[in-house]
């Protein structure tokens, strides 16, 4: 992004790592003042001092656990607050779990799955009373590739953001609202290191750059594209898995428990 901004806000849910500093980094140097959302405080405040310094920019820091009724409402508040509006909300705050479904606890799962799904529908919908009564605003998803396989909770859960961002960005495109569903192969951040992947079961030539992401990302949110897919070797991983059977793309069968006898 070449052009500065003039007096937008950004807001950045899980913007203290991976893509969600990228996309923070990204919007600052355009221009935009922040709005920071992330669970340590700490590392907010580091990271708000950082940008302020390096752009010249504002930004507001807003600690809050995205899986928690009282987190949600306090970032929901913030976007619904026409005073100061939002101009662009970047829902990226995320997890993953290395376990099948049926091996991880019952709680994770609901975690996830709020995070994932409830958390951005939330959000969306707090920004979008602003938004439309403005006639402009933008939206970006952080996805997945995922959501175009058969992966367990982590696809179904991508798969509705997708889902979401396409009928979003139709219904409300006339209003001035773009909705874009960002989606990302594996990429190089905190992201897998964090849920313990051993990131060599991917081949080299399949990871990412946080930058690239995000760059294409918001260049196709800005020309209206309702998913944005980063790289050719995605968007052909994308196209089969698609069009390939379901059983395909799922992953290795689980495999039945022992019985003694």
């Amino acid at each position: 992004m070449t052009t500065r901004a003039n007096e937008l806000t950004a807001l950045v849910t899980g913007a203290t790592a991976g893509l969600g500093a990228e996309f923070a980094r990204e919007l600052a140097e355009a221009g935009h003042h922040l709005v920071l959302v992330a669970r340590d405080e700490e590392r907010l405040k580091a990271k708000a001092e950082e940008l302020e310094r390096d752009f010249s920019i504002s930004v507001e820091v807003l600690p809050a656990d995205l899986t928690s009724d009282v987190g949600v409402s306090a970032v929901a508040d913030r976007l619904r607050d026409a005073s100061r509006p939002v101009d662009v909300l970047v829902n990226n705050a995320g997890i993953g779990l290395l376990k099948s479904f049926e091996d991880n606890d019952l709680e994770e799962e609901r975690a996830h799955l709020r995070l994932h799904v409830q958390t951005p529908m939330e959000l969306c919908h707090a920004v979008l009373e602003v938004m439309l009564a403005r006639g402009k605003g933008r939206i970006i998803n952080v996805a997945s590739v995922a959501a175009f396989a058969n992966r367990g909770s982590y696809s179904a859960a991508k798969a509705w953001q997708v889902t979401f961002s396409r009928w979003a960005n139709t219904a409300y495109a006339k209003s001035g609202v773009q909705v874009t569903a960002v989606c990302p192969g594996f990429t190089h951040t905190e992201f897998h290191d964090r849920m313990g992947m051993d990131k060599s079961v991917a081949p080299r030539f399949l990871w990412l750059k946080a930058e690239r992401v995000v760059r294409e990302g918001l260049e196709d949110n800005a020309k209206g594209k309702a998913v944005s897919i980063p790289t050719r070797r995605y968007k052909v991983v994308t196209f089969f898995a698609r069009v390939l059977p379901a059983k395909l793309t799922a992953g290795p069968p689980r495999r039945p428990a022992k019985t003694e006898g």
